[in-house]
């Protein structure tokens, strides 16, 4: 046929010049914060691309060097390198290789690997049409962004990056020349496996520049006598924050498909860097002082290589060299030696159970020794002291979210990634416990309780199931404020009762629970539904916004490597009327005076109501509506950066958003959650949880800004331990992350909205409630039923045993009703069971509407759709 028959053969088959020059090449997925912190990069390639400018001119020169000397004077093919190629393979010299620059493009872009005199043919035809289309500049630029250089590196920045951790800029004549010698053979070459050769075709390299008049005599000779100095650092920039970037990476793979990770996008989240590591330090922290409290496990193993062991959350093994009186003596893996002191260590009881462990240690030879492998934990920065340690075997997670948007400001799925990926924030399907219960006590308030409602805490038996408050104890009639504050079991489980299951499981869905994940029964009161933490931030933030339904999310905008939008969010707000008509807004934040002399609940230091018309409470309201003014400024700036505004639906009313967010402010004032009055604040609420034997610690908290879920258990559900309920293991996790994200802010509470528009919330039809529930809604604002007297429902199956425990710890005594004293269950109920749905009406059904058949639809937070 003939070289130019197989030119006019081959040529038409040969692709189009601009699918080179639009040519995308493979660049990590990278992750920032909001405030612009890179945190991760995901990648199977390392590859950082730079423009012809950007490269050293003594790098090109090396590359010409070692590669293709005549390349700014040939077109595309060098039939004398060619030549010298064959020559230099018969008397076996080195090699300079006989293919030029372009036609290693050529190569790399578009052809396979396989050696024939077709492809061969096709690479000399391709590299000349490379030539008739980009300039010397541009092919230069495409060969140095793609050559593959070893060590997982693509091109010449990734490798001065993984070799010597240096920008291009920053590298030396030497290494240079280095980087320049991988092409031709990068495992040969490599200066990490093979550094006699790599520092023979090093110093080949500068040799071939003093010839080519690249460098002159005295640098040659100091680039020659230059040792090889590598700084083999992890090349990838350090995941900083990796729950919330494995989260980010796991959200872009299920969006845009696997071949995301190497597209380059820049993914930016909703998240602030620092808010991040408060809140793993938090949890750390947290966990930490949870394993301290139950003793000392003994070290990981004795006499094993340390190199065996990585550090997890700030934790590094060591091995006891030496075991004094009051002190022990270990080294690290890279040869360095400390003495932990008795203060370090002291600590360190004897672990039997989680109920149970020894008395203080008399001396250092009974908590390690020799050639242990223990963990230790520096005290400060400097890393100049350090004390005993062991990774717990608890587990935690904390979730904060923007009540007003639902953005994610910090997510923390445990106690350390590397120990454990699972993301529990997110994926943790747990019993809230009590945590659950002002939710059953909003449905109260929506069907016409206040806070001021007397209810009946008193025994009450369903079938065999008789379940009790935990401390055994009955406080009679008690206001439905005082009720939820000091988490008594009885009077949630009349609520549910009154309201209805059929109702309750339909609201629990409005606020962010799983239908399915629900129970049947009147154990709903006590916290068994299944739930995630993030859920049950999405219906916490209904009290903190003013009753509405936000949905939790945590990208913020998505980028493509030219920097072009390809993804923003434009969430739900939770102020509706702050954005139609702000200054409208603005007057109907909060109680203002009028000539009504309306009467306004308040409550003293006892948490009993105080009685003050709104003109006596007015300067409360002026500070309501500076703070009410702050929130519409805050969201209308928000909602201004989006092209469509969406408005979250409201669930609740403003009232009762505004009662239970009260009364779970009393629950830091004067009950279960008192120890976060240490913070010194005015403007936080939550409640605690437990779970029945303690297997699952809570707090669920708020303010007006910042709505945060912090849990502690075990992945295998056992106990925590006597007395570990939410407000020892899981509250100060809470406190400490709302502490440090709330420092030097100003105070924001729950304001009252009188001018919204209520939510219509007849959740069942009023005909498929009167077939679907045995016990109407809420007949009058005021509930009393006859104190202490034993409510017994006959209608209920026989039950396996099922309750919950709940976390009234370290309260004040409480007093027994005025009128007769506490009456004890029956020896043998445990309150521990688990009873069919339904109960006898203990009241008449009042009228109500149907459901609108317009309603918007409220749909549950699905683990699918959460972001």
């Amino acid at each position: 046929m003939g070289f130019y028959g197989m030119y006019l053969y081959i040529y038409p088959s040969l692709p189009d010049m601009h699918l080179l020059k639009e040519a995308a090449l493979e660049k990590p997925l990278q992750v920032y914060t909001k405030d612009n912190e890179l945190i991760a990069e995901f990648g199977e390639k390392l590859s950082m691309p730079v423009e012809y400018d950007q490269i050293p001119p003594k790098m090109v020169q090396a590359f010409l060097a070692a590669e293709d000397s005549s390349f700014f004077e040939h077109n595309g093919v060098s039939f004398k390198g060619l030549g010298r190629a064959v020559s230099e393979t018969v008397s076996g010299g080195a090699q300079t290789g006989g293919s030029t620059i372009t036609m290693q493009v050529a190569k790399n872009y578009y052809l396979t690997p396989e050696r024939t005199l077709r492809r061969k043919l096709t690479e000399i035809f391709l590299a000349r049409k490379i030539e008739q289309s980009l300039t010397k500049e541009e092919i230069l630029t495409l060969y140095v962004n793609k050559i593959f250089l070893g060590k997982n590196a693509y091109g010449i920045a990734a490798a001065a990056r993984i070799y010597y951790n240096k920008d291009l800029k920053d590298l030396t004549v030497a290494e240079m020349a280095m980087v320049a010698g991988l092409p031709k053979a990068p495992s040969r070459y490599n200066p990490v496996v093979n550094p006699e050769r790599a520092l023979e075709r090093r110093n080949w390299i500068l040799a071939r520049m003093l010839q080519l008049g690249s460098i002159d005599q005295q640098t040659y000779q100091h680039a020659v006598e230059e040792p090889i100095k590598l700084n083999m650092r992890e090349y990838r920039v350090k995941t900083r924050h990796p729950y919330l970037a494995e989260l980010i990476r796991a959200e872009m793979v299920k969006r845009f498909g696997e071949q995301v990770i190497n597209s380059g996008y820049k993914v930016y989240t909703t998240v602030d860097s620092k808010r991040q590591s408060m809140a793993e330090t938090a949890v750390r922290e947290g966990l930490e002082a949870y394993d301290r409290r139950h003793g000392w496990r003994g070290a990981e193993v004795n006499d094993k290589p340390l190199k065996l062991f990585m550090p997890y959350a700030n934790t590094w093994p060591a091995k006891v060299t030496k075991v004094n009186s009051r002190s022990f003596e270990a080294e690290f893996v890279d040869g360095k030696k400390i003495t932990v002191g008795w203060d370090g260590m002291v600590w360190a009881r004897r672990y039997y159970s989680a109920d149970r462990v020894g008395g203080t240690p008399a001396n250092a030879s009974q908590v390690v020794k020799l050639n242990d492998i223990v963990r230790l934990r520096p005290t400060d920065d400097k890393k100049s002291n350090w004390v005993l340690t062991q990774i717990p075997d608890v587990q935690g997670q904390l979730i904060a979210l923007n009540p007003n948007s639902g953005a994610v400001e910090a997510v923390v799925g445990g106690y350390d990634f590397a120990q454990s990926k699972f993301n529990r924030a997110v994926q943790g399907w747990r019993q809230p416990g009590s945590t659950i219960k002002p939710f059953i006590y909003t449905l109260a308030l929506e069907r016409g309780m206040t806070p001021y409602s007397v209810v009946s805490d008193s025994p009450l038996r369903v079938g065999k199931w008789q379940p009790k408050n935990s401390d055994g104890r009955y406080l009679g009639s008690i206001t439905l404020r005082r009720a939820l504050y000091l988490s008594r079991n009885l009077v949630s489980i009349r609520l549910l009762q009154s309201v209805g299951l059929d109702r309750a499981r339909n609201f629990l869905v409005h606020f962010g629970l799983v239908e399915d994940k629900i129970p049947r029964n009147l154990t709903i009161a006590l916290g068994t539904p299944q739930v995630l933490p993030i859920q049950m931030a999405t219906g916490y933030a209904a009290f903190a916004n003013g009753g509405f339904r936000i949905q939790p999310y945590v990208i913020e905008k998505v980028l493509d490597p030219d920097n072009q939008l390809l993804f923003e969010a434009n969430p739900l707000y939770a102020c509706a009327s702050c954005l139609s008509n702000p200054e409208q807004a603005n007057a109907g934040s909060a109680p203002s005076a009028d000539t009504n002399g309306e009467v306004v609940e308040l409550s003293n230091k006892q948490g009993q109501p105080i009685e003050k018309t709104v003109d006596q409470a007015a300067p409360a309201a002026e500070n309501q509506n500076a703070d009410a003014s702050a929130t519409v400024q805050a969201v209308t700036t928000s909602a201004s950066n989006n092209k469509t505004y969406r408005q979250a639906t409201r669930i609740i009313k403003s009232s009762s958003a505004f009662d239970m967010a009260n009364i779970l402010q009393d629950v830091i004032v004067h009950g279960t959650g008192r120890a976060a009055l240490k913070l010194g604040r005015n403007d936080l609420g939550g409640k605690t949880g437990t779970t029945n034997d303690a297997k699952d610690a809570w707090f669920a908290g708020f303010n007006g800004n910042l709505v945060t879920i912090s849990w502690v258990g075990f992945d295998t559900p056992k106990t925590l331990g006597r007395r570990e309920y939410g407000g020892v293991a899981a509250l100060p996790i809470w406190i400490k992350f709302m502490g440090d994200a709330l420092k030097d802010t100003p105070s924001k509470w729950v304001t009252l909205d009188r001018n919204a528009d209520d939510p219509m919330l007849d959740l069942v039809a009023n005909d498929e409630q009167r077939k679907q529930r045995r016990v109407p809604p809420v007949a009058t604002p005021l509930y009393k039923p006859k104190p202490l007297q034993v409510t017994v429902v006959d209608d209920f199956a026989d039950l396996p045993d099922m309750g919950v425990n709940d976390d009234d710890l370290n309260l004040p005594s409480l007093p027994t009703s005025p009128t007769t004293a506490p009456i004890t269950p029956p020896a043998g109920n445990t309150g521990n069971a688990n009873p069919a749905s339904g109960s006898t009406p203990v009241n008449p059904a009042p009228t109500s509407p149907a459901v609108p058949a317009n309603k918007p639809p409220v749909r549950p937070v699905a683990p699918s759709e959460i972001f």
